[in-house]
């Protein structure tokens, strides 16, 4: 597997994590030549002492003397080398720090947009805490993995390869003795690594789990209190906080045995190192000069391999994490293509059927009907009797499990789902608001809006009613989801920005539910006028609301009972006919 399968990677994000490693090791062999430069001094002192030629061991003697380079020329020099280091260790903080964290921004706006476009029935399937967690989190994880620790563990990996190298051609004995540990307790570590890997994808499920109720308890919070369930649901959080605790120390504890076990065996080079030396100086066979230098070399390589070990457990969390982003790109999109030119706004329906799961329960069998344009077409029937289903498979929010959907005679599972949304206003009856002013909400509905637009349509939605009363009229904040504003003025926004689409095709879905019969009225009227000419679908439970549809089609238990006119479904006196009869008798019911 490559890197870039391993850590979700883009291939700009290989090359700089690859960039990254080199300057960690260029960075790290400019750190070791000051090693260099103490073997030199050292040389010249014996050589001093002994009367002998200063040497650089297996390189031959050095032309001259280093004691007797005057101190500027030291200097120089050392200002040349604080140079060298600096120009590194700032390419190594750009591509090891600076780049990756614009990898990670390419990675949340990649799921992001990948997100943008998975079908409907995916998020029917995912918890939203576990989308959350995933775009913050995850990429959180693999993020510090690309900074800190690739970069780390590849360059100490080339620096120890090189050193090794370079410190044969001085004696290969005591290179051995040196260096045998690295490559050790690397195989130590990523040996119990198929065991701890598990560990860690359990702690982050159980860590999940917890997130996702906490959630649900601060969406939940009026039911939970209302019903008197406080105690009884904090127990629910309490275990599951238990349980994430128990699992996270259980993993922090198999990853701190094995990276501690490794980095005692990484040290167990170091004393190797002297053992082998100073048997090697008793025999005469190595002077302690080269000793020296080993021992200086093998203190210094051994800090960044030391400090990837460290991280090394973040490296295998980060493949956990990997994976769970890995899943988002592997979902299916819905697919389709950007040319689209129906003959006309008819949405038809053809022996559709649909299930939310290949070989689940069928929501919908056999469902055909026409919804003609210049129509208010009304789907009506018992609740779960698939209205809403029939409504998103229309504008393609869902594709159907068998038979099909046209619009003008083009198949909807042909078209890009965003080219053929430009086609369609909806209202659902669960509205989605932002933490933003009454007057850019409703702008959501066509950016680039003029204001007079804006306001037009507000106020054939009857926002005026309840804006008027805000302290910044339509520039007021509504809070998050319209946290500020009742259920009906927040559909009234909805409704608005439908307006102010004014696309060719309408589905309102129960949009006038949550409204008084006042403005339900007004709204209404309103609508009349404003959906002139266009394809406009109704769903509603209310039966005296949709008395002056064109056409009604009466669901029951995801079939078609019966459809036509309003007039010609009384006479028949069916399932629409005993619902009117219903409504009219509740009408009476008092307390």
């Amino acid at each position: 597997m490559t890197m870039k399968e391993k850590y979700a990677l883009t291939d700009e994000g290989v090359r700089n994590v690859r960039l990254g490693a080199a300057w960690t090791t260029v960075t790290n062999l400019v750190v070791f030549a000051g090693v260099g430069f103490v073997f030199a001094i050292m040389s010249a002192l014996v050589a001093r002492l002994t009367g002998g030629a200063v040497t650089l061991g297996p390189w031959g003697r050095l032309g001259f003397d280093p004691l007797d380079v005057p101190v500027l020329g030291w200097m120089a020099v050392l200002a040349v080398y604080l140079v060298m280091l600096f120009v590194c260790e700032r390419f190594q903080y750009y591509y090891q720090y600076g780049v990756i964290y614009k990898e990670s921004g390419r990675q949340r706006i990649a799921l992001a947009e990948r997100l943008r476009r998975l079908p409907l029935s995916f998020f029917g399937r995912r918890d939203l805490a576990d989308l959350t967690e995933t775009l913050m989190t995850d990429v959180k994880t693999t993020e510090h993995a690309y900074s800190h620790v690739l970069p780390e563990l590849y360059g100490a990996y080339a620096t120890m390869a090189i050193a090794f190298a370079c410190l044969l051609a001085f004696d290969w004995r005591l290179a051995v003795a040196s260096m045998w540990s690295g490559p050790v307790a690397l195989l130590l570590l990523f040996g119990v690594r198929s065991r701890l890997q598990p560990l860690m994808r359990k702690t982050r499920m159980a860590g999940l789990k917890t997130s996702e109720l906490v959630q649900e308890a601060l969406e939940c919070v009026r039911e939970v209190r209302a019903t008197n369930q406080e105690e009884r649901y904090l127990e629910r959080v309490y275990r599951s906080v238990d349980a994430a605790e128990r699992s996270a120390i259980r993993s922090e504890l198999a990853c701190g045995v094995a990276v501690n076990g490794a980095q005692v065996v990484l040290r167990l080079g170091f004393a190797t190192t002297l053992l082998v030396g100073a048997a090697l100086v008793l025999e005469g066979t190595c002077d302690f000069l080269t000793l020296f230098c080993f021992l200086l070399v093998v203190s210094r390589i051994y800090a960044p391999f030391d400090q990837a070990l460290m991280l090394i457990a973040e490296l295998f969390s980060a493949r956990t994490a990997s994976a769970r982003m890995k899943s988002f790109f592997e979902e299916p999109m819905a697919a389709g293509g950007a040319a689209y030119a129906p003959n006309g706004h008819d949405v038809a329906f053809e022996h559709v059927g649909f299930a939310y799961e290949e070989g689940g329960e069928q929501v919908l069998s056999d469902v055909s009907f026409i919804a003609r344009e210049g129509e208010v077409t009304a789907l009506v029937g018992p609740s779960g009797s698939g209205k809403s289903t029939c409504a998103r498979l229309g504008c393609r929010l869902w594709d159907a499990s068998s038979g099909r959907v046209t619009v003008g005679g083009v198949d909807v599972s042909t078209v890009d789902p965003e080219v053929l949304l430009g086609d369609f206003s909806v209202v659902f009856q669960d509205v989605t608001l932002f933490d933003d002013t009454v007057m850019e909400n409703i702008r959501l509905g066509r950016r680039g809006a003029t204001d007079e637009e804006v306001l037009a349509a507000a106020r054939a939605a009857n926002c005026d009613e309840f804006v008027s009363r805000m302290p910044d009229g339509y520039a007021t904040m509504i809070g998050e989801n319209g946290a500020c504003i009742s259920g009906g003025e927040r559909q009234r926004i909805s409704i608005a920005r439908a307006l102010l689409k004014d696309a060719p095709i309408v589905l309102l879905d129960e949009a006038t539910a949550s409204l008084d019969v006042e403005n339900e009225t007004r709204v209404q009227s309103a609508l009349s006028r404003l959906l002139a000419g266009k394809t406009v679908i109704v769903i509603a439970h209310r039966m005296r609301t949709v008395r002056a549809a064109d056409k009604i089609v009466v669901l029951e238990g995801g079939r078609v009972a019966e459809q036509g006119m309003p007039a010609e479904l009384l006479a028949a006196n069916g399932l629409f006919a005993r619902m009117v009869r219903l409504q009219t008798e509740s009408e009476g019911w008092t307390i």
